[in-house]
């Protein structure tokens, strides 16, 4: 009988935010598959969880996908972390629930933490409709990506390094206008967790003045839309 896949997120920051079921997971899991064995290593050992690590990352996925496929089928309960977050979601971890839904294998994605969700939520910006863009391509296609966004009505999520977070500010305001509403949420969950929140061009006046550390979300407002004509004709009388 073919063992599971789990997909199990973990804290972004504090360990605490890790859930009892996650735990539970580990815990029974065959094998744990990890973006970091080191860094996993340190959450397993914060919750006396002893077990199998395999390095699992983006430069070794496309090649030992067939063989953890393999193993899951020969009856193995196999857990996938990535250093934080949700593993798929800007981390290794698509490639191989992928292959494992096309085998008919049983895929448990656990729900948990992720940076993105809470920086949304705080950012005070609409969170009814939302789009998540992750990282931006660092050059071909940059361009063409943030123009075809340009007109997108929802409000947009983006990853970004504290070390391009500027850059990508200015790059917003050419595209998108210096008055467009943003928030930038820094370390998600940590300790020194932040928000800054107002237009692009303040914004980008703060990190100026300000050097941005720690991981990055970026929290866009969508374009302004057209208020939706009144239909004057509802009561227009017939002639």
């Amino acid at each position: 009988m073919a063992g599971t896949l789990f997909i199990v997120p973990t804290p972004v920051g504090n360990l605490s935010d890790m859930t009892f079921r996650a735990v539970e997971v580990l815990r029974n899991a065959d094998l744990i598959l990890a973006e970091d064995t080191r860094t996993s290593s340190v959450l397993l050992q914060h919750y006396g969880i002893k077990g199998k690590l395999v390095s699992h990352h983006k430069y070794n996925e496309h090649q030992s996908v067939e063989m953890i496929k393999e193993r899951i089928l020969g009856g193995l309960n196999v857990a996938l972390v990535s250093d934080a977050g949700t593993p798929g979601i800007s981390d290794p971890g698509f490639l191989l629930a992928r292959a494992c839904a096309a085998e008919g294998i049983e895929v448990q994605t656990l729900p948990g933490a992720t940076a993105c969700i809470p920086a949304l939520v705080s950012s005070g910006l609409p969170c009814d409709r939302f789009c998540f863009e992750g990282f931006l391509p660092q050059k071909k296609g940059r361009q063409t990506l943030l123009e075809t966004l340009k007109t997108e009505p929802r409000t947009m999520i983006f990853y970004e390094s504290p070390y391009r977070l500027l850059h990508t500010l200015e790059q917003f305001v050419e595209v998108f206008g210096a008055e467009r509403e943003c928030s930038v949420a820094r370390e998600i969950s940590k300790l020194h967790e932040t928000h800054h929140r107002g237009t692009l061009q303040e914004l980008v006046n703060y990190f100026n003045e300000n050097e941005p550390k720690g991981e990055i979300v970026i929290v866009l407002a969508g374009a302004p839309q057209p208020k939706r004509q009144e239909h004057v004709n509802k009561y227009r009388t017939q002639g």
